[in-house]
C-alpha cells in the first residue's frame, strides 16, 4: 500500500512526511526542496484492538496469567510484532509513504519535474494533497507571510486544490488524445463497450480497471447524450471525458496543514474529491521527537502528553512543549495520524488481519505470538490472503480455520477487520 504525499512548494509536505514517519529529509522554507521522492513508513493504528487483547483475557480468566500491572510496557500485549508495534493492544500497521517533488503549475506541460512527478503519483494508491491553510504561500510557494484574511486564505486553498486537479486532467486528456480518432476507429464495432476497454488500455499505467473506467464513463455520457461519433469528439469533450476519469482514478485527499494558523472559518465551503483533515504537521513531528528523546509520553493521534521528567528540560524546551501541548488540545490532536488513518481504512477501505501457523494459539512456525498483521482490502476471500502471504500458499490452498470459532472456512470465505486465520495448503 503506498499513499503519495503531494503537494505545491513550501507547504510542510516534507514536515508531514517526516513526522509521519520520521525519516530524516530536508525541511526547508524555500521551493523544490524535495527533488527525488522519498519514501518511508508510516505506523497507524489498527481500528480493532489486537487480537493479543482475547489471549489474555483468556489465560487470565483461566488463572494461568496475572492481571497486568501498571509498570508493564507494553500494558498488557502479548503479541511478537514482526513489523510496527503493539502497546495497549493498539498494533500499529505499517504503510508507505511517498513523499512526491514537483508540482508547480504547467506540470503536465513538463515544468517542475513534469513527467517524473505524474509517473511517481501513477505508482500510489491514493493521494494526499498537503495544503496551506494559512494561505501563507503563494501558487508557487513562495512565502507571503501569516495573518492572511479569512477570504484570501480560503481562495488559496481552493486555487492549490484545483491546479492540482486541472494538472491531472491535462494529462489524462493528452494521454487519451494521443491516436485517439485512429484507436477509437478500431473498436467502433464494439460500441461503447469497445470504447471503454480502449479507455482503459490507454490508462492501464495509471492503476486505471474497467471498473472504475466503465463507472466514469457512463456519469460522462449521461451529461452528454448527444455527441455522435467518438472519433469525431473534440478536444474539448475529450478533456471533459478526463476530468470524469480522474475523479475516478485519483480521488485527491486534503491534509490542510499549517491549521493552527489559519484564520477562523478557512475551510468553510472547501471543496475536495475526498476528505479534509485539519493539520499541525509541525506539532507533531515536534512531539514525535521529544517522545523519541523520552521527554514526554505521546501516542500519536493523542490530544494530549504527558511529561515524563520536567526537570530534564531547559526554559526554552519547556516553554516549546506547553505551547504544543496549547495548540494539541485547542485542535483535538495533530491530524496527521487523523487523515491517514481515514484514507487507509475508510477511503480505501481495508482492514487488518492476522494469519497464523497454528490456529489454537495463534503463533507462527517459531511459536511467536501473531508476528503479522496484513493490510488488505475489506471482504477479502482466504484463498487471495493465502497468496499475499506467500504465492505458494495460494497455489495450493486447501481450506482456512478461523482462529476464534475454529470453524473451517472455504477459499471464498470473505473475512472481517480483526480476523485471525490459519492456512492449510498443500505442501
Amino acid at each position: 500500500m503506498r499513499i503519495g504525499l503531494v503537494g505545491k512548494p513550501n507547504v510542510g509536505k516534507s514536515t508531514f512526511f517526516s513526522a509521519a514517519t520520521l525519516a530524516k529529509v530536508d525541511i526547508a522554507n524555500y521551493p523544490f526542496c524535495t527533488i527525488e521522492p522519498n519514501v518511508g513508513v508510516a505506523f497507524v493504528a489498527a481500528r480493532m484492538a489486537c487480537p493479543c487483547k482475547d489471549i489474555r483475557m483468556k489465560l487470565e480468566s483461566e488463572g494461568r496469567l496475572e492481571p497486568v500491572t501498571e509498570d508493564d510496557p507494553r500494558k498488557g500485549s502479548l503479541c511478537e510484532p514482526r513489523t510496527g508495534s503493539c502497546i495497549g493492544h493498539r498494533r500499529l500497521v505499517p504503510c508507505f509513504l511517498v513523499d512526491i517533488a514537483g508540482l508547480v503549475p504547467g506540470a503536465s506541460e513538463g515544468r517542475g519535474r513534469g513527467n517524473a512527478f505524474l509517473a511517481d503519483l501513477a505508482n500510489c494508491n491514493a493521494l494526499i494533497q498537503v495544503v496551506d491553510a494559512a494561505g501563507s504561500t503563494d501558487l508557487e510557494g513562495n512565502p507571503q507571510g501569516l495573518n492572511q484574511p479569512t477570504e484570501l486564505a480560503r481562495s488559496r486553498v481552493n486555487e492549490e486544490i484545483e491546479f492540482l486537479g486541472v494538472e491531472l486532467d491535462a494529462w489524462i486528456a493528452g494521454l487519451l488524445a494521443d491516436g485517439w480518432t485512429r484507436g477509437v476507429r478500431r473498436v467502433q464495432a464494439e460500441g461503447d463497450k469497445g470504447l471503454v476497454s480502449y479507455i482503459h488500455e490507454r490508462l492501464t499505467g495509471l492503476g486505471a480497471t474497467l471498473n472504475l473506467v466503465g463507472a466514469a464513463y457512463e456519469v460522462f455520457r449521461t451529461e452528454h447524450t448527444d455527441l455522435g461519433a467518438p472519433w469525431d469528439w473534440s478536444e474539448a469533450v475529450i478533456a471533459h471525458l478526463a476530468i470524469h476519469l480522474r475523479k475516478a482514478l485519483f480521488p485527491i485527499h486534503i491534509a490542510a496543514n499549517k491549521f493552527d494558523v489559519a484564520p477562523d472559518g478557512v475551510l468553510d465551503g472547501v471543496v475536495a474529491n475526498g476528505c479534509i483533515v485539519p493539520c499541525m504537521a509541525d506539532v507533531e513531528l515536534g512531539l514525535r521527537r521529544a517522545a523519541g528523546a523520552d521527554l514526554i509520553g505521546y501516542v500519536s493521534g493523542s490530544d494530549d502528553f504527558e511529561f515524563t521528567d520536567a526537570s530534564l528540560l531547559n526554559e526554552a524546551q519547556m516553554k516549546a512543549l506547553i505551547h504544543m501541548k496549547e495548540r494539541l488540545a485547542a485542535n483535538q490532536g495533530t491530524g496527521v495520524s487523523a487523515v491517514l488513518d481515514t484514507v487507509l481504512f475508510d477511503e480505501l477501505e481495508h482492514i487488518v488481519v492476522y494469519p497464523v501457523q497454528d490456529e489454537a494459539r495463534w503463533t507462527d512456525g517459531d511459536g511467536k505470538v501473531l508476528p503479522d498483521a496484513f493490510v488488505v482490502p475489506a471482504n477479502i476471500h482466504a484463498k487471495s490472503l493465502a497468496y499475499k502471504v506467500h504465492s505458494d500458499l495460494g497455489d495450493g490452498f486447501i481450506r482456512g480455520v478461523d482462529g476464534r470459532s475454529r470453524r473451517v472456512v472455504g477459499s471464498d470465505h470473505e473475512l472481517q477487520d480483526g480476523d485471525v486465520l490459519k492456512i492449510h495448503a498443500k505442501s
